[in-house]
C-alpha cells in the first residue's frame, strides 16, 4: 500500500483552522472530499487483520493535520462490525490525543455504534467513560446514548448527568443539554420532569428544553 496522502486547498485549510481556533493544522479538504479521497484506503482496511488495522489507525491519527484523525475515525466506523471491546478499549487512548469537540464527538459515534450492536455491553462501556477523570471522556459517557432513542437507559443517562451536574466546563454542560434534548424527541415527559426536579445550570437547561414548549 502506497503512502496515503490527502489533497486539499490552502484557502480551506486557513478557514478550517480558524474555525477550530487555530489549534490544529489542516490539509484543507472538506468532509465529502475527504471521504471520497480515503474511500479506497478504507475499503482496503476491511481486508486487514485487526492488528494491521489498529496500527494503521494509530499511524494516521499521529499525523499533524486534523483531517487524518478524521480518516482514522472513519476507518473505525467502517470496520465497527468486526471490532471487539478489546480493540475499542485500546483505541480509546486516541480520544485524548489532541482532544476537541470534533474528534471527541466523532469517537462517541463509534462507541454508540458498538453498544447498538452489543446490547449486553452497554453498561460496561458506559462505566468506562463515566468513571474517567478526564472531562472529554465523561462527555462521551453523557452523550453515549444519543442514537438509542426508545432504548435509552434513563438510569445511566441520569447517573452521567448528576455526576457532572455542576462541573464548570462548557463542553460538559453542552453535552448534558444535548443528551436531554435528543431524548426529548422520544420522551419529552421524562425530560421535562427531570429538568423540573434537577438543579441544572442555565446553559444545560436551555439546551435541554430547546425543542420543547414549556
Amino acid at each position: 500500500m502506497t503512502e496515503f496522502m490527502l489533497i486539499g486547498q490552502k484557502d480551506n485549510a486557513v478557514a478550517m483552522a480558524k474555525y477550530m481556533r487555530n489549534q490544529f493544522p489542516f490539509v484543507g479538504v472538506k468532509s465529502p472530499d475527504r471521504k471520497n479521497q480515503s474511500k479506497e484506503l478504507i475499503k482496503e482496511s476491511k481486508q486487514m487483520s485487526l492488528k494491521e488495522l489498529e496500527e494503521l489507525v494509530r499511524k494516521l491519527y499521529s499525523r499533524h493535520e486534523r483531517e487524518y484523525q478524521n480518516v482514522a475515525i472513519d476507518m473505525c466506523e467502517a470496520n465497527i462490525k468486526r471490532l471487539s471491546w478489546r480493540e475499542l478499549k485500546s483505541l480509546s487512548s486516541l480520544i485524548l490525543d489532541r482532544p476537541w469537540w470534533d474528534t471527541v464527538d466523532a469517537w462517541r459515534k463509534i462507541y454508540s455504534l458498538y453498544i447498538k450492536q452489543h446490547r449486553a455491553d452497554k453498561e460496561m462501556v458506559f462505566d468506562f467513560f463515566y468513571s474517567h477523570n478526564d472531562f472529554w471522556m465523561r462527555r462521551i459517557g453523557i452523550t453515549l446514548q444519543l442514537m438509542e432513542k426508545e432504548q435509552t437507559d434513563t438510569q445511566l443517562l441520569e447517573k452521567a448527568i448528576l455526576k457532572d451536574l455542576k462541573t464548570e466546563e462548557f463542553f460538559i454542560q453542552k453535552a448534558i443539554g444535548w443528551s436531554l434534548r435528543q431524548y426529548s424527541k422520544v420522551n419529552p415527559e421524562w425530560v421535562i420532569s427531570f429538568v423540573d426536579q434537577t438543579d441544572l445550570t442555565p446553559l444545560a437547561k436551555r439546551e435541554a428544553l430547546k425543542n420543547l414548549k414549556k
